[in-house]
């Protein structure tokens, strides 16, 4: 059975159910019947699927990386990608100092050449 469509393949205008049929029992409903959207609506297959493995792994990346062979930034970004699509908009993560950069700070506050405030924003990342 072919999946229903929401969009008119020849001007893309939305499409308008207007018969309903029962398999089982041969009824058919004739009227006008409203699509239901949801935010899942506009996902594709390969997206869906990836959501029921999100649910399946209970949210938990590491278990979504041995299942699906992807790393963790892969499977963020397919998440995050998902989240726009789905009308979610993604915090915009801050960037936090390095290693490296985390331990010039504390050498500098160490050293007296910066305050402990102002340690405290740079290690933030502000």
């Amino acid at each position: 059975m072919n999946k229903i469509i929401d969009k008119c393949p020849i001007c893309n205008n939305e499409l308008i159910v207007t018969s309903l049929h029962c398999n089982n029992c041969r009824t058919n409903f004739q009227g006008m019947f409203e699509l239901s959207h949801t935010p899942l609506s506009n996902l594709s297959p390969e997206q869906l699927q990836f959501i029921l493995t999100f649910i399946r792994c209970e949210g938990k990346f590491n278990r979504m990386e041995e299942e699906l062979d992807l790393s963790y930034p892969t499977l963020r970004n397919r998440f995050n990608e998902i989240l726009h699509i789905m009308g979610f908009e993604t915090e915009i993560e801050e960037e936090k100092p390095s290693n490296k950069d985390r331990k010039e700070i504390l050498t500098k506050l160490n050293e007296g050449k910066i305050s402990i405030d102002e340690a405290q924003e740079l290690l933030r990342g502000n």
